[in-house]
């Protein structure tokens, strides 16, 4: 054969594959058909500004149907959509947060007696506190008496300095302890709430539900 022969032969081989292959491409990439709103029936290789509202039939090459393309949203519909998709992603966050709690949570306390231990130690220290802060009212309280008794004997007199000074210490005391108290009963009402909620938890969790299942829970009234 002669030299121009298999040159000529090589271009037309390498035309045949190259048609064939674009051929391939445009199978592969899908014939798009629609009709718009006034019935007109549009074909194109890409999806059709016209239809943009209306559902595409996407067909192979040889006219069988590859698959329906949704009509393209509208912007208070894709706003809808990024919302449902952000509550979605918000939830499974929150999900993944309450599974790692819990883990923690069964590492600290693996049974029922080591959570009755911590609540009954924490509850105890501010229980405590609450006794010397009573007794110091207690305390504050006598002084007072005696302050006052000093006051009497001078029956409406001018009242020293000092005995000034004293009174008004005693009542700043006074007050002081009683926010005190009250903070350290608020925090022993904290405690208890705190560790009531745990053991509700940890009661699933020890009977073997998976942590972070109780997101999945509908709330009960």
């Amino acid at each position: 054969m002669s030299p121009f022969c298999r040159s000529t032969l090589a271009v037309l081989l390498c035309g045949a594959l190259g048609a064939s292959h674009a051929a391939e491409q445009g199978g592969r990439a899908g014939i798009y058909s629609c009709t718009d709103a006034k019935g007109r029936r549009y074909t194109s290789d890409r999806p059709i500004p016209e239809c943009h509202d209306r559902e595409h039939r996407v067909l192979n090459a040889d006219g069988s149907l590859r698959n329906i393309m949704p009509p393209a949203m509208s912007p208070s519909e894709r706003a809808e959509k990024e919302a449902r998709d952000q509550q979605a992603a918000q939830a499974r966050v929150n999900q993944q947060d309450a599974a790692r709690r819990e883990r923690n949570l069964m590492l600290r306390y693996p049974t029922r007696a080591a959570h009755d231990a911590a609540r009954s130690n924490a509850v105890d220290d501010v229980r405590q506190s609450l006794g010397i802060s009573q007794k110091r009212l207690a305390a504050l309280a006598k002084e007072r008496q005696m302050l006052d008794q000093e006051v009497a004997v001078l029956q409406g007199k001018s009242l020293p300095l000092k005995l000034r000074q004293q009174l008004n210490a005693n009542d700043a005391a006074v007050q002081a302890q009683k926010d005190l108290v009250q903070s350290q009963e608020q925090e022993l009402v904290r405690l208890t709430t705190l560790f009531d909620a745990e053991l509700a938890v940890l009661s699933r969790l020890w009977a073997g539900e998976a942590p972070g299942g109780g997101q999945n829970r509908p709330a009960t009234k």
